[in-house]
């Protein structure tokens, strides 16, 4: 018997938190609010809290989908939060309700909600790159979902040039993220136009336009997130990848595709976009609870 079915399911970004009612089995009972994510943390805190408060007797637990790395309990944040408040590693989500509060990385939980009902099911291997602001990375191998010694597996930071030419937002030079993001992009726009004034916007506002110079911005971006893509496909040897984030919508998959598997030395795999669209962490949380949940009740 099912304990735990009803669930408020956030997800928590630098620039907006999203929040609705989710069934154990993934389905939206309410409609996704979204609001700014404030620039304070207590700010942040009680703004959860009230939240919380609203609908503490309608459920039965609280998932958390989140920027930063979670612990193997799924209780805390232990590491990289990247542009979110100071202070809200160390934020005491467990506190918000006297319900369960059960905490997971936000490409984790978006991985998850591909692997149990979308892009990637009936997969027992299988990676999620979400583009956006940064890059996450998430990865589920042999039907688990990687979590590293400490829950910290499946990071974008690892060095993909030797030049020093961009420093990624977690210090170190020439990471993944800092070639295959949004950020990156906006770069590479500055690169091929010349001009500081230029954004990943007017990339993408010039492909619409079939612009010359935001044809090859977009190409040289795209070339860097395959070889990324590539990589890592050599180590985790995934049947399928699955690409989430708004930059997606201009990729040719079924050319990406061929590129891929032209660059890698494994078995072919297949390149998805995306299913479960912006309610993939909120729903990826929720399942992830409530099978942990009802498994140790």
């Amino acid at each position: 018997m099912q304990k735990f079915k009803t669930f408020l399911a956030f997800d928590i970004g630098g620039t907006k938190i999203a929040y609705a009612l989710v069934s154990q089995d993934g389905k939206l009972l309410s409609e996704q609010i979204r609001i700014a994510t404030p620039k304070d943390n207590k700010v942040l805190y009680e703004t959860l809290k009230d939240i919380v408060h609203q609908f503490e007797s309608q459920i039965d637990g609280v998932a958390i989908a989140t920027a930063g790395e979670v612990n193997k309990e799924n209780s805390e944040i232990i590491a990289s939060v990247g542009n979110m408040p100071e202070g809200y590693m160390h934020t005491d989500f467990v506190s918000l309700s006297s319900k369960p509060v059960y905490v997971e990385n936000d490409a984790n939980a978006a991985m998850w909600s591909e692997y149990r009902l979308g892009a990637a099911k009936g997969t027992q291997n299988s990676m999620l790159v979400a583009i956006g602001t940064g890059v996450g990375l998430a990865f589920i191998v042999n039907g688990m979902l990687l979590k590293g010694k400490s829950g910290a597996g499946g990071e974008a930071h690892f060095s993909v040039n030797r030049e020093k030419k961009r420093k990624c937002s977690c210090g170190l030079w020439d990471c993944y993220e800092i070639y295959a993001s949004g950020t990156a992009l906006g770069l590479d726009a500055k690169e091929v136009y010349g001009r500081d004034d230029v954004s990943s916007h007017d990339v993408i506002n010039g492909l619409k336009e079939k612009n010359p110079l935001a044809v090859k911005a977009y190409q040289i971006w795209e070339s860097d997130v395959v070889r990324g893509i590539a990589g890592l496909a050599n180590i985790f040897d995934p049947e399928v990848v699955v690409l989430f984030g708004s930059l997606t919508a201009f990729m040719d998959f079924e050319k990406l595709q061929k590129e891929v598997n032209a660059q890698i030395v494994t078995m072919p795999l297949l390149l998805k976009h995306a299913e479960m669209g912006n309610d993939a962490a909120l729903i990826g949380a929720t399942l992830a609870a409530a099978e942990k949940l009802n498994k140790d009740a």
